[in-house]
Protein backbone atom coordinates (compact mmCIF):
# COMPACT_ATOMS: atom_id res chain seq x y z
CA UNK A 1 0.00 0.00 0.00
CA UNK A 2 1.10 3.45 -0.83
CA UNK A 3 -0.69 5.53 2.06
CA UNK A 4 1.91 6.44 4.74
CA UNK A 5 -0.90 6.30 7.54
CA UNK A 6 -1.84 2.65 5.98
CA UNK A 7 1.89 1.67 6.69
CA UNK A 8 2.35 3.28 9.97
CA UNK A 9 -0.81 1.49 10.85
CA UNK A 10 0.16 -2.27 9.10
CA UNK A 11 3.74 -1.30 11.20
CA UNK A 12 1.88 -1.03 14.14
CA UNK A 13 -0.25 -4.17 14.23
CA UNK A 14 2.46 -6.42 13.08
CA UNK A 15 4.95 -5.65 15.88
CA UNK A 16 2.23 -6.03 18.54
CA UNK A 17 1.07 -8.79 17.41
CA UNK A 18 4.87 -10.58 17.34
CA UNK A 19 4.10 -10.33 20.84
CA UNK A 20 0.49 -11.65 20.73
CA UNK A 21 1.97 -14.70 18.83
CA UNK A 22 3.51 -15.81 22.22
CA UNK A 23 1.96 -14.31 25.09
CA UNK A 24 -1.23 -16.71 25.26
CA UNK A 25 1.46 -19.97 25.48
CA UNK A 26 3.00 -18.14 27.87
CA UNK A 27 0.25 -16.54 29.97
CA UNK A 28 -1.48 -20.23 29.87
CA UNK A 29 1.82 -21.97 31.16
CA UNK A 30 1.99 -19.72 33.65
CA UNK A 31 -1.26 -20.11 34.92
CA UNK A 32 -0.59 -23.93 34.89
CA UNK A 33 2.60 -23.58 36.80
CA UNK A 34 0.86 -21.58 39.44
CA UNK A 35 -1.09 -24.50 40.39
CA UNK A 36 -4.59 -22.53 38.60
CA UNK A 37 -5.06 -25.56 35.97
CA UNK A 38 -8.09 -25.46 33.47
CA UNK A 39 -10.24 -23.73 36.06
CA UNK A 40 -7.96 -21.39 36.67
CA UNK A 41 -7.10 -20.85 33.29
CA UNK A 42 -10.63 -20.12 32.63
CA UNK A 43 -11.15 -17.50 35.54
CA UNK A 44 -7.97 -15.82 33.48
CA UNK A 45 -9.25 -15.68 29.78
CA UNK A 46 -12.91 -15.01 31.16
CA UNK A 47 -11.33 -11.81 32.97
CA UNK A 48 -10.06 -10.95 29.94
CA UNK A 49 -13.51 -10.99 28.21
CA UNK A 50 -15.98 -9.17 30.26
CA UNK A 51 -13.89 -5.99 30.03
CA UNK A 52 -14.97 -5.93 26.49
CA UNK A 53 -18.80 -7.19 27.20
CA UNK A 54 -19.48 -4.45 29.35
CA UNK A 55 -17.31 -1.63 27.48
CA UNK A 56 -17.48 -2.97 23.48
CA UNK A 57 -20.41 -0.28 23.08
CA UNK A 58 -18.74 2.31 24.69
CA UNK A 59 -15.64 1.68 22.43
CA UNK A 60 -17.18 1.80 19.56
CA UNK A 61 -18.56 5.27 19.82
CA UNK A 62 -15.66 6.77 21.09
CA UNK A 63 -13.72 5.21 18.11
CA UNK A 64 -16.66 7.05 15.95
CA UNK A 65 -16.87 9.96 17.72
CA UNK A 66 -12.99 10.69 18.47
CA UNK A 67 -9.81 10.09 16.49
CA UNK A 68 -9.51 6.27 16.34
CA UNK A 69 -5.58 6.39 16.10
CA UNK A 70 -5.68 7.99 19.59
CA UNK A 71 -8.02 5.54 21.29
CA UNK A 72 -5.54 2.96 19.91
CA UNK A 73 -2.67 4.86 20.99
CA UNK A 74 -4.17 4.60 24.58
CA UNK A 75 -5.22 1.18 24.32
CA UNK A 76 -1.81 0.20 23.17
CA UNK A 77 -0.38 2.06 26.32
CA UNK A 78 -2.62 0.23 28.66
CA UNK A 79 -1.92 -3.04 27.34
CA UNK A 80 1.99 -2.54 27.57
CA UNK A 81 1.65 -1.35 31.19
CA UNK A 82 -0.39 -4.59 32.40
CA UNK A 83 1.23 -7.17 30.35
CA UNK A 84 4.74 -5.29 31.96
CA UNK A 85 3.25 -5.58 35.61
CA UNK A 86 2.10 -9.43 35.05
CA UNK A 87 6.00 -9.92 33.85
CA UNK A 88 7.89 -8.25 36.47
CA UNK A 89 5.40 -10.39 39.20
CA UNK A 90 6.49 -13.57 37.50
CA UNK A 91 10.29 -12.63 37.19
CA UNK A 92 10.46 -11.92 40.84
CA UNK A 93 8.33 -14.93 41.90
CA UNK A 94 5.35 -13.05 43.45
CA UNK A 95 2.70 -14.19 41.11
CA UNK A 96 -0.17 -15.50 41.86
CA UNK A 97 -3.30 -16.21 39.66
CA UNK A 98 -5.16 -13.25 41.06
CA UNK A 99 -2.61 -11.03 39.42
CA UNK A 100 -2.96 -12.69 36.07
CA UNK A 101 -6.77 -12.30 36.33
CA UNK A 102 -6.73 -8.54 37.04
CA UNK A 103 -3.70 -8.01 34.15
CA UNK A 104 -6.04 -9.33 31.79
CA UNK A 105 -9.18 -7.33 33.08
CA UNK A 106 -6.57 -4.05 32.11
CA UNK A 107 -5.95 -5.86 29.10
CA UNK A 108 -9.67 -6.62 28.13
CA UNK A 109 -10.57 -3.18 29.13
CA UNK A 110 -7.96 -1.80 26.60
CA UNK A 111 -9.31 -4.23 24.03
CA UNK A 112 -12.75 -3.29 24.14
CA UNK A 113 -11.76 0.14 22.67
CA UNK A 114 -9.22 -0.90 20.25
CA UNK A 115 -10.90 -3.29 18.66
CA UNK A 116 -13.80 -0.82 17.26
CA UNK A 117 -10.70 1.43 16.39
CA UNK A 118 -8.59 -0.28 14.57
CA UNK A 119 -11.64 -1.84 12.85
CA UNK A 120 -12.60 1.79 11.42
CA UNK A 121 -9.37 2.91 10.49
CA UNK A 122 -8.46 1.27 7.42
CA UNK A 123 -11.89 3.01 5.47
CA UNK A 124 -10.15 6.36 6.82
CA UNK A 125 -6.73 5.57 4.92
CA UNK A 126 -7.15 3.03 2.13
CA UNK A 127 -9.23 3.61 -1.15
CA UNK A 128 -12.52 1.66 -1.53
CA UNK A 129 -11.34 -0.36 -4.57
CA UNK A 130 -8.27 -1.47 -2.68
CA UNK A 131 -9.45 -2.41 0.63
CA UNK A 132 -10.09 -6.05 -0.49
CA UNK A 133 -5.92 -6.24 -0.70
CA UNK A 134 -5.40 -4.55 2.57
CA UNK A 135 -8.25 -6.99 4.28
CA UNK A 136 -5.33 -9.76 3.05
CA UNK A 137 -2.60 -8.09 3.68
CA UNK A 138 -3.17 -7.13 7.20
CA UNK A 139 -4.06 -11.13 7.42
CA UNK A 140 -0.69 -12.41 6.35
CA UNK A 141 1.38 -9.86 8.13
CA UNK A 142 -0.72 -10.98 11.30
CA UNK A 143 -0.83 -14.48 10.60
CA UNK A 144 3.10 -14.52 8.77
CA UNK A 145 4.92 -13.71 12.40
CA UNK A 146 2.65 -15.72 14.30
CA UNK A 147 3.68 -18.55 12.03
CA UNK A 148 6.75 -19.61 14.14
CA UNK A 149 5.82 -17.11 17.34
CA UNK A 150 4.22 -20.52 19.43
CA UNK A 151 6.40 -22.90 18.78
CA UNK A 152 9.04 -20.33 20.05
CA UNK A 153 7.19 -19.42 22.84
CA UNK A 154 6.82 -22.71 23.68
CA UNK A 155 10.42 -23.45 23.39
CA UNK A 156 10.80 -20.16 25.59
CA UNK A 157 8.77 -21.45 28.31
CA UNK A 158 10.35 -24.57 28.30
CA UNK A 159 13.80 -23.23 28.70
CA UNK A 160 13.33 -19.71 30.60
CA UNK A 161 10.05 -19.63 31.46
CA UNK A 162 6.48 -17.86 31.16
CA UNK A 163 7.80 -14.35 32.03
CA UNK A 164 9.90 -13.56 29.25
CA UNK A 165 6.53 -13.82 26.34
CA UNK A 166 5.00 -11.80 28.32
CA UNK A 167 7.46 -8.97 29.11
CA UNK A 168 7.89 -9.36 25.23
CA UNK A 169 4.54 -8.55 24.56
CA UNK A 170 4.54 -5.75 26.69
CA UNK A 171 7.41 -4.15 24.86
CA UNK A 172 5.48 -4.67 21.50
CA UNK A 173 2.68 -3.21 22.97
CA UNK A 174 4.71 0.18 24.00
CA UNK A 175 6.57 0.47 20.63
CA UNK A 176 3.14 -0.13 18.83
CA UNK A 177 1.69 2.95 20.78
CA UNK A 178 4.21 5.24 19.52
CA UNK A 179 3.75 4.54 15.64
CA UNK A 180 -0.14 4.88 16.19
CA UNK A 181 1.11 8.18 17.50
CA UNK A 182 2.27 9.43 13.96
CA UNK A 183 -1.42 8.07 12.05
CA UNK A 184 -2.45 11.50 13.42
CA UNK A 185 -5.80 11.08 11.87
CA UNK A 186 -8.30 13.96 12.92
CA UNK A 187 -12.27 12.66 14.09
CA UNK A 188 -15.33 13.38 12.41
CA UNK A 189 -16.31 17.16 13.53
CA UNK A 190 -20.06 15.88 12.92
CA UNK A 191 -20.14 12.91 15.45
CA UNK A 192 -18.95 14.78 18.31
CA UNK A 193 -22.21 17.11 17.84
CA UNK A 194 -24.37 13.86 18.59
CA UNK A 195 -25.56 12.94 21.39
CA UNK A 196 -24.10 9.60 22.80
CA UNK A 197 -26.94 7.06 23.42
CA UNK A 198 -28.30 8.74 19.99
CA UNK A 199 -25.29 7.30 18.37
CA UNK A 200 -25.46 3.80 20.39
CA UNK A 201 -29.05 4.02 19.13
CA UNK A 202 -28.37 4.84 15.50
CA UNK A 203 -25.63 1.76 15.74
CA UNK A 204 -27.96 -1.29 17.09
CA UNK A 205 -30.75 0.43 14.25
CA UNK A 206 -27.84 0.02 11.63
CA UNK A 207 -26.97 -3.75 12.98
CA UNK A 208 -30.27 -5.26 13.22
CA UNK A 209 -31.59 -3.53 10.19
CA UNK A 210 -29.33 -6.06 8.18
CA UNK A 211 -30.78 -9.94 9.00
CA UNK A 212 -28.05 -11.43 7.11
CA UNK A 213 -25.86 -9.82 9.58
CA UNK A 214 -27.13 -10.62 13.29
CA UNK A 215 -27.84 -14.47 11.81
CA UNK A 216 -24.60 -14.49 10.78
CA UNK A 217 -23.31 -12.74 14.26
CA UNK A 218 -25.05 -15.66 16.01
CA UNK A 219 -23.85 -18.26 13.93
CA UNK A 220 -20.54 -16.58 15.77
CA UNK A 221 -21.88 -16.43 19.29
CA UNK A 222 -22.30 -20.31 19.26
CA UNK A 223 -18.48 -21.00 17.17
CA UNK A 224 -16.23 -18.49 19.19
CA UNK A 225 -17.06 -19.51 22.45
CA UNK A 226 -16.76 -23.21 21.66
CA UNK A 227 -13.81 -22.58 19.48
CA UNK A 228 -11.69 -20.15 22.10
CA UNK A 229 -12.83 -23.18 25.06
CA UNK A 230 -11.61 -26.01 22.89
CA UNK A 231 -8.65 -24.90 20.92
CA UNK A 232 -7.46 -21.64 23.91
CA UNK A 233 -8.17 -23.19 27.09
CA UNK A 234 -8.54 -27.20 26.75
CA UNK A 235 -5.82 -27.26 23.86
CA UNK A 236 -2.67 -26.04 26.36
CA UNK A 237 -3.99 -28.39 28.84
CA UNK A 238 -4.53 -31.35 26.07
CA UNK A 239 -0.57 -30.39 25.20
CA UNK A 240 0.47 -30.71 28.96
CA UNK A 241 -1.55 -33.73 29.21
CA UNK A 242 -0.83 -35.72 26.12
CA UNK A 243 1.83 -34.03 24.50
CA UNK A 244 4.38 -33.72 26.91
CA UNK A 245 4.49 -30.09 27.62
CA UNK A 246 4.57 -26.61 25.73
CA UNK A 247 7.21 -27.47 22.93
CA UNK A 248 5.26 -30.03 20.91
CA UNK A 249 1.85 -27.69 22.04
CA UNK A 250 3.53 -25.00 20.27
CA UNK A 251 3.85 -26.61 17.40
CA UNK A 252 0.60 -27.67 16.88
CA UNK A 253 -0.42 -23.78 17.16
CA UNK A 254 2.36 -22.53 14.22
CA UNK A 255 0.17 -25.51 11.87
CA UNK A 256 -2.38 -23.72 12.87
CA UNK A 257 -1.19 -19.99 11.77
CA UNK A 258 0.71 -21.90 9.17
CA UNK A 259 -2.63 -22.51 7.66
CA UNK A 260 -3.60 -18.79 8.74
CA UNK A 261 -1.13 -17.48 5.90
CA UNK A 262 -1.80 -20.33 3.61
CA UNK A 263 -5.54 -19.04 3.38
CA UNK A 264 -4.88 -15.42 3.80
CA UNK A 265 -2.00 -15.66 0.63
CA UNK A 266 -5.59 -16.93 -1.53
CA UNK A 267 -7.30 -14.75 0.07
CA UNK A 268 -5.42 -11.94 -1.98
CA UNK A 269 -5.95 -13.55 -5.12
CA UNK A 270 -9.46 -14.90 -4.63
CA UNK A 271 -12.78 -12.68 -4.38
CA UNK A 272 -15.07 -15.18 -3.84
CA UNK A 273 -18.82 -13.97 -4.75
CA UNK A 274 -20.63 -16.48 -2.36
CA UNK A 275 -19.60 -15.12 1.04
CA UNK A 276 -22.37 -16.82 2.66
CA UNK A 277 -21.35 -20.48 1.96
CA UNK A 278 -17.84 -19.52 1.75
CA UNK A 279 -18.06 -18.25 5.67
CA UNK A 280 -20.16 -21.38 6.77
CA UNK A 281 -17.90 -23.63 5.31
CA UNK A 282 -14.51 -22.01 6.28
CA UNK A 283 -15.92 -22.36 9.94
CA UNK A 284 -16.70 -25.43 9.66
CA UNK A 285 -12.97 -26.57 9.61
CA UNK A 286 -12.61 -25.25 12.83
CA UNK A 287 -14.34 -28.29 14.18
CA UNK A 288 -11.12 -30.79 12.92
CA UNK A 289 -8.65 -29.54 15.87
CA UNK A 290 -11.28 -30.61 18.26
CA UNK A 291 -11.94 -33.75 16.70
CA UNK A 292 -8.34 -34.61 16.33
CA UNK A 293 -7.63 -33.97 20.02
CA UNK A 294 -10.83 -35.76 20.90
CA UNK A 295 -9.81 -39.15 19.04
CA UNK A 296 -5.93 -38.49 20.25
CA UNK A 297 -5.01 -38.78 17.16
CA UNK A 298 -1.08 -38.42 16.28
CA UNK A 299 0.74 -35.29 16.24
CA UNK A 300 1.10 -35.07 12.01
CA UNK A 301 -2.70 -35.79 12.04
CA UNK A 302 -3.61 -33.01 14.39
CA UNK A 303 -1.24 -30.57 13.27
CA UNK A 304 -2.65 -30.97 9.81
CA UNK A 305 -6.08 -30.67 11.00
CA UNK A 306 -5.16 -27.05 12.33
CA UNK A 307 -3.33 -26.01 9.39
CA UNK A 308 -6.93 -27.34 7.49
CA UNK A 309 -8.60 -24.58 10.07
CA UNK A 310 -6.29 -21.99 9.75
CA UNK A 311 -6.62 -21.86 6.49
CA UNK A 312 -10.28 -21.68 6.23
CA UNK A 313 -10.82 -19.55 9.21
CA UNK A 314 -8.57 -16.71 7.11
CA UNK A 315 -10.60 -17.30 3.55
CA UNK A 316 -13.72 -16.54 6.02
CA UNK A 317 -12.77 -13.78 7.40
CA UNK A 318 -10.94 -11.63 4.89
CA UNK A 319 -14.42 -12.27 2.55
CA UNK A 320 -16.37 -11.42 5.45
CA UNK A 321 -14.37 -8.38 6.01
CA UNK A 322 -14.64 -7.68 1.98
CA UNK A 323 -18.46 -7.80 2.44
CA UNK A 324 -19.12 -5.83 5.58
CA UNK A 325 -16.93 -3.53 3.82
CA UNK A 326 -19.63 -2.84 0.87
CA UNK A 327 -22.25 -2.61 2.98
CA UNK A 328 -21.89 -1.01 6.54
CA UNK A 329 -21.45 2.91 6.08
CA UNK A 330 -18.17 4.11 7.19
CA UNK A 331 -19.20 6.89 9.74
CA UNK A 332 -21.26 4.03 11.74
CA UNK A 333 -18.86 1.40 11.32
CA UNK A 334 -16.97 0.92 14.43
CA UNK A 335 -21.24 0.82 16.46
CA UNK A 336 -21.80 -1.56 13.95
CA UNK A 337 -18.60 -3.94 14.70
CA UNK A 338 -19.07 -3.21 18.23
CA UNK A 339 -22.71 -4.68 18.58
CA UNK A 340 -21.19 -7.58 15.82
CA UNK A 341 -18.18 -8.58 18.27
CA UNK A 342 -20.06 -8.03 21.30
CA UNK A 343 -22.85 -10.65 20.19
CA UNK A 344 -19.82 -13.38 19.45
CA UNK A 345 -17.84 -12.87 22.97
CA UNK A 346 -21.02 -12.37 25.35
CA UNK A 347 -20.59 -15.54 25.55
CA UNK A 348 -17.17 -16.26 25.87
CA UNK A 349 -16.75 -16.02 30.17
CA UNK A 350 -19.57 -18.17 30.89
CA UNK A 351 -18.03 -20.77 28.71
CA UNK A 352 -14.32 -20.50 29.90
CA UNK A 353 -15.68 -20.65 33.47
CA UNK A 354 -18.12 -23.62 32.78
CA UNK A 355 -15.69 -25.90 30.77
CA UNK A 356 -13.17 -26.26 33.30
CA UNK A 357 -15.72 -28.37 35.76
CA UNK A 358 -16.75 -29.99 32.67
CA UNK A 359 -13.70 -30.99 31.68
CA UNK A 360 -12.93 -32.52 35.49
CA UNK A 361 -16.04 -34.23 35.43
CA UNK A 362 -16.68 -35.79 31.68
CA UNK A 363 -12.93 -35.53 30.75
CA UNK A 364 -10.95 -33.00 28.62
CA UNK A 365 -11.19 -35.45 25.38
CA UNK A 366 -14.70 -35.72 25.62
CA UNK A 367 -15.50 -32.58 26.49
CA UNK A 368 -13.77 -31.33 22.78
CA UNK A 369 -15.81 -34.24 21.09
CA UNK A 370 -18.72 -31.86 22.42
CA UNK A 371 -17.27 -28.92 21.21
CA UNK A 372 -16.57 -30.07 17.86
CA UNK A 373 -20.30 -31.60 17.33
CA UNK A 374 -21.35 -27.84 18.54
CA UNK A 375 -19.35 -26.39 15.64
CA UNK A 376 -20.82 -29.01 12.95
CA UNK A 377 -24.14 -27.82 14.12
CA UNK A 378 -24.12 -24.22 13.93
CA UNK A 379 -22.15 -24.39 10.81
CA UNK A 380 -24.94 -26.50 8.97
CA UNK A 381 -28.39 -24.64 10.30
CA UNK A 382 -27.11 -21.09 8.80
CA UNK A 383 -27.19 -22.87 5.62
CA UNK A 384 -31.06 -23.90 5.89
CA UNK A 385 -31.31 -20.18 5.15
CA UNK A 386 -32.02 -19.00 1.67
CA UNK A 387 -30.93 -15.47 2.56
CA UNK A 388 -27.45 -17.10 4.31
CA UNK A 389 -26.99 -19.47 0.84
CA UNK A 390 -27.62 -16.42 -1.15
CA UNK A 391 -25.41 -13.94 0.35
CA UNK A 392 -22.64 -12.41 -2.27
CA UNK A 393 -20.35 -9.95 -2.99
CA UNK A 394 -21.79 -7.17 -5.34
CA UNK A 395 -19.77 -5.63 -8.28
CA UNK A 396 -16.84 -3.26 -7.33
CA UNK A 397 -17.73 0.24 -7.07
CA UNK A 398 -14.32 1.73 -6.41
CA UNK A 399 -16.32 5.17 -5.83
CA UNK A 400 -18.04 3.91 -2.70
CA UNK A 401 -17.28 4.84 0.75
CA UNK A 402 -17.88 1.56 2.69
CA UNK A 403 -16.69 0.14 5.79
CA UNK A 404 -13.91 -2.62 6.86
CA UNK A 405 -15.00 -5.12 9.60
CA UNK A 406 -13.03 -7.11 11.39
CA UNK A 407 -15.49 -9.19 13.46
CA UNK A 408 -13.57 -12.15 14.89
CA UNK A 409 -14.59 -14.96 12.51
Amino acid sequence: MSVQPYRLHFAARLLSWTGSAVAPIGLAFAVLSLGGGATGLGVVLAAGVVPQILLLLIGGVVADRWSRASVMVWANIVSAVAEAVAAVLLWTGMAQVWHLVLTSVLCGVASAFFTPAAGGLVVEVVPAEMRHQANALLKIGQNSVKVGGPAVGGAVVAVAGPAWTIGWDAVTFAVAAMLCARIGLAPAPAKIRTGFVHDLKEGWSDFWSRRWLWLMVLQGAVVVPVWLVGYQMLGPVYGNRYLGGAGLWGLVVSAFTGGLIAGSAVALLLKARRVGVAVCLGTGTMALPLAAMAMNAPLVVLAAATCTAGAGLALSMTMWSTLVQERIPADRLSRVMSYSTLGQVLPVPLAYVAAGPLSTIFGVRATLAAGAAVIVVAVVVPLCVGQIRTLSLAVAEPARDEALATAPR
